[in-house]
């Protein structure tokens, strides 16, 4: 069956699409909103923040529920979200209503997604299905370069509108997925291990990102509140990560009791499902680096248009499609083993040589595209098998409701990426500014004084001294302060993608689990469910 794909493919592609929308509008909400670098980070992070500390819940609820009416779910609440995006009056509103409601539909239309595949598709079908859903974030490029288009022509608010009848239209749609066997689960809603999920995930990601804004130990002038006189970003995080162990904990007792829980000890306790859950984890924290490092400083600061980045996304969309779908396809004995290491090293590879176009005043565009291409072979190379050697090491209904545990990886990868690499940027930018103004003895000791309460936004040279007007200072001051935050800039952003390079080479310190690459027929059969052809 054909046009079930299509209709999931399409899913996939409007939540990818979202997140370039977001990536192309960073021009746009500084000056129609007034958005702040920090505000925009946010802006990236909360909808994959929002989306992976729920999407565990979705895949239970999935599972409970039923797939197709959590999908339909997902679709209309992300089709309101858009809806509050298009018409914020500011970027609180734009943050903490539109950006929540699409990372709320998020969270119950994708791991739809990949829990309706187990149940339609199986064999080698169930292998080509999955990496058309990764051929699906290649895919949605073309929505970037279209909704660039728009936002050039039309502004930003007409932007999420058409969006929001994307959303629409995949609902509509949706009435056309075949009737499917999935077994009745009488089972309670795990409501304890959700609020256990939710509260770990978001305190660790949401302290990793206030490390940018609030200081890492010693408060910022932003900082909200301190706790025990220290910054709260770090204990948010620890604070996440024992929530996080709890849930561990507790969701083992819940299985035994109820027979299905949140989070399988079947997910625990496999190691080469740790490892696909790894892969997705790193192929969207390398998506949350590009959206956090690349399309700002182009926009930012080398003054790229939103169809200018659109034209990148292509680059990087076309290899993503054409590997994520081309190699199981193609090569369907290949070891996903070994496809998943050539993947990471690709990813590496391209963030390296993204490092080396960034320039003092700009990008080079050669080592952007490349860069991008490279980008797309990376991540079309790991998304072709991630999912799968998840689903291949898992009992049926465990690898069905995957998909919610599969979906939170990918999700908390991103808005990892976001925080992350985010915090380097914007943290080394501020650091590094305020250590090299206190050293020069250009620099009066009454500006080096004032820019201690200055977060130095990533941004060009015009806005910094705009950033700095305000501060009493001499020309002399405000060239050399200029020319530091300019090396800052530059040396900082290169240091982020270092940093990120380095953490997705970690990922084949995993792969080696990878032992599992077929199920045998009985195996591959769920109970009564129809097994669905591409012919």
């Amino acid at each position: 069956m054909v046009l079930p794909i299509i209709i999931l493919i399409l899913a996939q592609m409007g939540a990818t699409g979202d997140n370039g929308a977001l990536s192309l509008a960073a021009s746009a909400l500084t000056h129609d909103l007034g958005a702040t670098t920090s505000e925009i980070q946010l802006a990236n992070m909360i909808y994959p923040l929002v989306g992976g500390a729920f999407m565990i819940a979705g895949g239970l609820a999935g599972t409970i529920i039923g797939w197709k009416k959590t999908f339909r779910g997902g679709a209309l609440l992300c089709a309101a979200g858009e809806v509050a995006l298009a018409l914020a009056p500011n970027m609180t509103v734009f943050i903490w209503v539109g950006r929540v409601l699409v990372g709320f539909g998020a969270s119950f239309m994708i791991p739809s997604v990949l829990g309706l595949i187990p149940l339609m598709y199986h064999g080698t079908n169930r292998a080509v299905a999955f990496g058309c859903i990764g051929a699906a974030s290649g895919l949605s490029a073309v929505l970037p370069l279209m909704l660039g288009v728009v936002m050039e022509t039309a502004g930003m608010r007409a932007t999420f509108m058409v969006l929001g009848a994307y959303f629409l239209m995949v609902f509509a749609v949706s009435w056309s997925l075949p009737r499917i066997e999935q077994p009745a689960e009488h089972l309670p809603f795990d409501g304890i291990g959700v609020a256990l999920a939710a509260a770990g995930l978001f305190l660790l990601l949401i302290g990793l990102s206030g490390i940018s804004s609030w200081g890492l130990i010693e408060p910022l002038a932003g900082c909200p509140f301190t706790i025990a006189g220290i910054s709260p970003a770090l204990p948010c995080a620890v604070l996440g990560i024992v929530v996080l162990a709890a849930l561990v904990h507790v969701e083992q007792g819940v299985e035994k009791k109820n027979g299905i829980a949140l989070l399988p000890s079947s997910f625990l306790r496999t190691p080469q499902v740790l490892a696909g859950l790894t892969a997705n984890a790193l192929t969207f924290f390398f998506m949350g680096a590009q959206s956090i490092l690349m399309a700002p400083y182009l926009q930012l600061v080398a003054g790229w248009t939103p169809i200018d980045v659109g034209v990148i996304s292509i680059v990087t969309g076309v290899p993503t499609f054409a590997l994520a779908l081309g190699i199981p396809k193609l090569a369907p004995r290949a070891n996903p083993r070994h496809v998943i290491q050539m993947g990471y090293l690709a990813m590496a590879c391209a963030l390296g040589i993204m490092a080396l176009s960034v320039t003092l005043a700009g990008a080079n565009p050669v080592g952007v595209y490349l860069g991008a291409f490279m980008a797309g072979v990376g991540a079309g190379t790991v998304s072709s098998h991630a999912s799968n050697v998840v689903a291949l090491a898992l009992p049926e209904r465990d690898a069905s409701q995957s998909g919610g545990i599969q979906s939170t990886m990918r999700n908390a990868g991103q808005a990892v990426g976001v925080a992350l690499l985010g915090a380097v940027l914007l943290f080394g930018i501020t650091s590094t500014v305020r250590a090299q103004a206190a050293a020069d003895p250009a620099i009066s000791p009454s500006v080096s004084q004032a820019l201690s309460d200055v977060t130095v936004n990533l941004g060009s040279d015009a806005e910094f001294r705009a950033q700095i007007a305000d501060i009493p200072m001499t020309k002399a001051e405000q060239r050399a302060l200029v020319s530091m935050q300019a090396q800052a800039r530059f040396d900082s952003t290169r240091i982020a993608y270092a940093v990120g390079a380095v953490i997705v080479l970690l990922g084949l310190a995993t792969t080696p689990a990878i032992k599992t690459t077929s199920k045998d027929a009985a195996g591959a059969s769920g109970a009564g469910a129809p097994k669905a052809s591409w012919h």
